[in-house]
């Protein structure tokens, strides 16, 4: 996916060029300072709870998981800044890699009785998305609604007959943002990429997180972008969800919203939003963002969540490319004792993107950050457990891109149970990650900071 991320920094530069560069970061003390002082509430299929109902879920909450401050001064502060609701009563099952995935997900398709929903930043024209093509004709010809976004960046080197065939088969297929500005039916905003990885089933069934649909993730070889195949025994490390209950009308919303903005034609007539009920005991928040919002919402959550840490902040992420107030909020919680732990890709497909975040190693070291780099596999996975009660799994990088130019979505998971299993996972990359050595770091070969120096020069555009 080199070519993908070479031909976005190309993109960004002429985008920048163009529009001036006027896009920031919120002050997010200021916004967190705001929106503090509410009441926790939440709701269930039937709607929002009382303050009363929501008061006692909170005290279990805290009972289950230990005096942790994290839980009400967090969960206040989402509903707050990001308005969708936190909601019982879903089942949310982790997925690892792209194998267990895409068996989850061809499972779900098999089984849609009225709509498929699916938003992808990339599908490929190989195996996996051949496949996946070839079940959602199916099951158009069977009668489901079979909707498809894709990002156009994403989708540049799938061949334009790979679409026609999906669109003659009956399935409505909408481009993201069309590179080719004459193709565009809303202003031409070549830098807003929809990078959302988002598969709703009957309206009852998610999928999230980071995997793309190529064959990367399932096979031992890397498909280059100019036709040739790599022999590759590193497998691409990855990490998903499949959610069942109340939750799903959230992003069910979210898919929609890209439709209608994106002036796709009339849906056909179906049942996006039938009535749920409850299906386990997991409570998720929904969270989208768009360069529409006057901030991203996910990026104001994960530093806000940092922030109110009191043990442990666990990140896994791709693509580092940190701001100064995510550099400031690793470090803060480090100083106050938080054990912090990144642990992020030993080699990537973006030479730039990886090098530019290795630049601010020393920084973090020094601040009592420690960082791993996950070896065996490349790391492409976005997820963070905090305290060992607040956990969150989307397709946000903790990069410039993801908080001011993408279309980004994230579930973000409340309780002991599930983020033991979080936990657990981090545990088991941790064990095939190197800890750099803040010593050894200092004395890496000056090669390495030429590189970093250069690509940190690019960072907003990353």
């Amino acid at each position: 996916m080199t070519a993908i991320r070479g031909l976005k920094l190309a993109l960004a530069v002429f985008s920048l060029f163009a529009a001036g560069a006027c896009a920031t970061l919120p002050d997010t003390e200021a916004l967190i300072e705001r929106h503090t002082g509410q009441a926790a509430r939440f709701e269930n299929a039937r709607g929002e709870l009382s303050a009363g109902k929501s008061a006692a879920i909170l005290a279990e909450l805290k009972r289950k998981s230990g005096d942790i401050d994290i839980l009400e001064k967090q969960i206040v502060l989402e509903q707050a800044i990001v308005g969708s609701p936190l909601i019982l009563g879903n089942k949310v099952t982790l997925l690892q890699d792209g194998a267990a995935t895409y068996s989850a997900m061809f499972a779900a398709i098999r089984n849609a009785r009225d709509h498929i929903n699916l938003e992808t930043y990339i599908i490929e024209d190989d195996e996996i998305g051949r496949q996946f093509a070839d079940l959602l004709l199916a099951q158009q010809a069977r009668g489901v609604q079979v909707n498809l976004i894709y990002d156009s960046v994403g989708g540049f080197n799938t061949p334009k007959a790979f679409f026609d065939r999906l669109t003659q088969g009956g399935i409505q297929v909408l481009e993201f943002n069309p590179i080719n500005p004459l193709t565009a039916k809303t202003a031409w905003r070549i830098n807003n990429r929809d990078h959302r990885k988002l598969l709703v089933v009957d309206g009852r069934t998610v999928f999230l997180g980071g995997i793309n649909i190529s064959s990367v993730y399932s096979s031992g070889s890397i498909l280059k972008r100019a036709g040739k195949v790599e022999t590759n025994t590193v497998p691409w490390r990855d990490t998903h969800l499949q959610i069942e209950g109340p939750v799903v009308a959230e992003f069910q919303k979210l898919f929609m919203e890209t439709w209608e903005k994106q002036r796709g034609n009339p849906l056909a007539r179906k049942d996006y939003f039938p009535v749920l009920t409850a299906q386990g005991k997991d409570i998720v928040r929904a969270i989208g963002s768009t360069p529409d919002d006057p901030f991203s919402l996910i990026y104001l959550t994960l530093i806000s969540a940092i922030g109110n840490a009191e043990k442990q902040v666990h990140l896994t992420n791709a693509y580092f490319v940190p701001d100064p107030q995510l550099l400031k909020s690793l470090t803060d919680a480090a100083a106050r004792g938080v054990d912090v732990k990144l642990i992020l890709p030993s080699h990537s497909d973006s030479a730039i993107v990886f090098h530019a975040g290795r630049a601010h190693y020393s920084g973090l070291l020094q601040g009592g950050v420690k960082i791993f780099e996950r070896g065996g596999a490349l790391l492409h996975s976005k997820t963070a457990v905090i305290d060992g009660v607040w956990s969150t799994v989307g397709s946000t990088n903790l990069d410039w891109r993801s908080f001011l130019d993408n279309d980004e979505v994230n579930a973000v998971i409340l309780g002991r149970e599930f983020a033991q299993q979080m936990q657990a996972m981090f545990a088991r990359d941790l064990e095939a990650s190197q800890a750099i050595d803040p010593q050894g770091w200092e004395r890496r070969p000056l090669h390495f900071r030429v590189r970093e120096w250069m690509a940190r020069v690019w960072g907003r555009l990353l």
